[in-house]
């Protein structure tokens, strides 16, 4: 996991190589209603709003537990490129003044590929990673153990 700092922005990103091909792992979001509570345990409900699969414009909305917070979000696809990336931002305006984008890439390699996620936040200076320092800890965990997870299942062939 690593937390990139800016004066007033902030970005968490967590990388894990996969043995697997990157099509493997981006065809398992392309099925994320089946794929989504099995992914994590405090994975709660995801389902398509706007469109089905990984296109762009299409509007997806997803809740989970994070460090005990049960969160919702509403994101739409702004860029994919199969079997590579897919980046999302939330739909609502206000929202995304905070939190301009996540993403999911799929870097390839030897014998597998990087899954690598970023989440981007701006607004957040010095005092504010202080004060929320353990709800940012515990979505590093999160996304820590969602690539863990994602690793595990493509590997065993469970996806």
């Amino acid at each position: 996991m690593q937390n990139i700092t800016g004066f007033f922005g902030l970005t968490f990103e967590d990388r894990i190589f996969i043995a697997a091909t990157p099509e493997r792992g981006f065809a398992f979001f392309e099925k994320m209603e089946e794929n989504y509570t099995r992914w994590h345990p405090d994975h709660i409900a995801f389902e398509w709003r706007k469109g089905r699969g990984l296109a762009v414009g299409n509007v997806f909305w997803f809740d989970e537990w994070i460090g005990g917070k049960r969160m919702a979000k509403q994101v739409r696809l702004v860029e994919v490129v199969p079997a590579r990336l897919m980046v999302f931002e939330p739909t609502f305006w206000l929202l995304r003044a905070f939190l301009p984008r996540m993403s999911f890439a799929f870097i390839p390699e030897p014998g597998g590929f990087i899954f690598e996620a970023k989440i981007v936040m701006r607004g957040i200076g010095a005092l504010g990673r202080r004060l929320n320092r353990r709800d940012f800890l515990a979505v590093e965990r999160h996304m820590a153990q969602e690539g863990q997870n994602l690793k595990n299942l493509l590997e065993t062939g469970s996806a």
